[in-house]
């Protein structure tokens, strides 16, 4: 059985021979085709390669491929200035050249269109192409890949399409959701468990990594995978070996990892929520999927795809859609990406009105009609404990919770310090001569409290008990931070180091003083 099948035109018939030779030489099923043909689906080639200009100087066989059958095509002619601008080539060789270079070149081409057949995967934009560049790049080889991008855009059918063009494509291809599963059902599924290991574990079973042994299996969601379970996760890829839950025997396994995520695994691992070490070793060969609307040039692509699927699959006939609402999906954000259009026009064709698909057919959100302007969707379920402590939530978002909270904290504390320098005393009862007043952006602090020259790099000012002059000013430069480390240094001061009490005059907690006494270094 041949690899591909190449189609090469009589436009030059003794270079046509000669590219057909190199071609067969390579395993490949070759035919020649004349410039006048008019190829359909039943006998599409793989890739088509054409030999010379018609007498207008463009390629009417290669056009009818491109607009018909969205196929490859690349051009040998002695007329290579004029091949860009006709576009619709994704090659163009000197008839000159080394035609090694044009079956190298045909090679790939034809592995990314046995891709997209196997997997499914549509799109002729160069983001695409560089993604299907790299499966056929890291398919041969058995090192971890991760597999990033948004929901929908199609991870799982990458991890495919590595498994399909791999050597190990003959044996299983096992995909696992990590967030689906609870923390002690997730390790019993991947790794197995010994008869008795829990409640409920009346006999031993294997798991999916054992199940999976010689092929490949897919972690998606890998950023929701509980720590220990990434601790047991980093042993297989290290050391090809684990143990089953309540089992005390080493299982050796053959097994390569593809893991996805939708989340930013560096920021998991700065906030502690992911393993550094596991990331890196996850993270040996990385594909980055764009989002729809960075590829809005595949759209048209995408939906004749989803319109013939799901055409055959209900039976049902799609008389089509109007230029002016392709254009409305061509321009739409698509926030669910490929998975949000696939459900779209599946359910235009089940509930086509029975005539072309016009605009105001078209779904209000894709519209633009009564569109929510949240930047981001708000996971439900989360609440907010007495210390700030968020639960439910994405740690991407707490991580930015929790900075907007201490900011929060930190402006209203400002905010109290100038509306008592404003207004001469302050709602909790702080003398005036602690505060002082403002005047021309200089703070004047009484005599009593001294707070040496600020030198930026050195470190914050702290209070002094034996003051040497009576007015100290405050000069531009000095930090949020150093003005916070000044007021609890002067606080303490004014009631001889009862943090209690100081707490009191600063309008803060007992435990927020101490935290901050600690972090400033502050000696009552």
């Amino acid at each position: 059985m041949s690899d591909g099948r190449v189609m090469i035109s009589t436009h030059d018939l003794p270079l046509a021979g000669a590219l057909r030779a190199r071609f067969d030489a390579e395993g490949y099923e070759t035919d020649l085709v004349t410039p006048t043909e008019r190829l359909t689906d039943s006998d599409a080639p793989t890739l088509l390669i054409v030999t010379g200009l018609d007498d207008g100087g463009s390629s009417k066989l290669a056009a009818q491929v491109v607009a018909d059958l969205h196929l490859p095509v690349f051009a040998v002619t002695g007329d290579a200035g004029a091949i860009p601008r006709l576009g619709g080539f994704d090659e163009v060789f000197e008839p000159g050249g080394d035609l090694d270079d044009v079956v190298l070149l045909g090679r790939r081409a034809i592995e990314r269109q046995r891709l997209r057949a196997v997997t499914g995967i549509v799109g002729q934009t160069d983001a695409m192409h560089q993604v299907l560049e790299r499966v056929v790049q890291i398919a041969p080889v058995t090192s971890t890949v991760l597999v990033t991008g948004e929901s929908g855009t199609g991870k799982e059918l990458v991890a495919r399409g590595i498994h399909a063009l791999s050597p190990r494509r003959h044996k299983p291809f096992i995909a696992v959701n990590v967030a689906a599963l609870s923390e002690t059902l997730l390790e019993s599924e991947l790794f197995g468990h010994e008869k008795g290991a829990f409640t409920g574990a009346i006999d031993s079973r294997r798991g999916l990594f054992e199940l999976a042994h010689g092929g490949t299996i897919f972690l998606d969601e890998i950023g929701e995978m509980p720590l220990a379970t990434q601790t047991k996760l980093l042993r297989v890829l290290e050391q090809r070996e684990f143990h089953r839950v309540g089992g005390e025997a080493s299982i050796k396994v053959d097994v390569r990892i593809v893991a996805a995520t939708n989340q930013d695994l560096r920021q998991l691992v700065a906030i502690g929520d992911f393993r550094r070490d596991l990331y890196f070793r996850l993270n040996v060969l990385g594909i980055e999927l764009p989002a729809l609307r960075e590829r809005r040039a595949d759209i048209p692509l995408l939906v004749e795809h989803f319109v013939r699927d799901a055409s055959d699959r209900n039976d049902r006939a799609f008389p089509g859609i109007a230029p002016d609402a392709m254009q409305l999906l061509i321009d739409h954000s698509w926030p669910g990406n490929i998975r949000e259009l696939r459900n779209l026009v599946e359910s235009m064709v089940v509930l086509a009105p029975g005539g072309i698909i016009r605009p105001e057919d078209i779904p209000d959100e894709v519209r633009g009609v009564g569109v929510s302007l949240l930047p981001v969707s708000i996971p439900r379920g989360g609440s907010v404990g007495a210390e700030g402590a968020v639960a439910n939530i994405r740690p991407e978002l707490e991580f930015v919770f929790r900075t907007l909270v201490e900011l929060r904290v930190d402006m209203d504390d400002l905010r109290r310090e100038f509306e008592a320098y404003r207004g001469g005393t302050t709602a909790r009862g702080v003398p005036d001569a602690l505060l002082g007043s403002v005047s021309s952006g200089e703070i004047a602090i009484p005599a009593g409290i001294e707070i040496p020259a600020y030198v930026p790099g050195e470190q914050s000012p702290i209070v002094e008990e034996e003051p040497e002059d009576d007015v100290v000013i405050y000069r531009h430069g000095m930090t949020i931070e150093d003005m916070e480390r000044a007021a609890i240094a002067a606080a303490l001061h004014e009631v001889d180091g009862n943090r209690r009490m100081a707490a009191k005059l600063l309008g803060i907690g007992e435990r927020t003083l101490y935290r901050k006494i600690s972090r400033y270094g502050v000696d009552s």
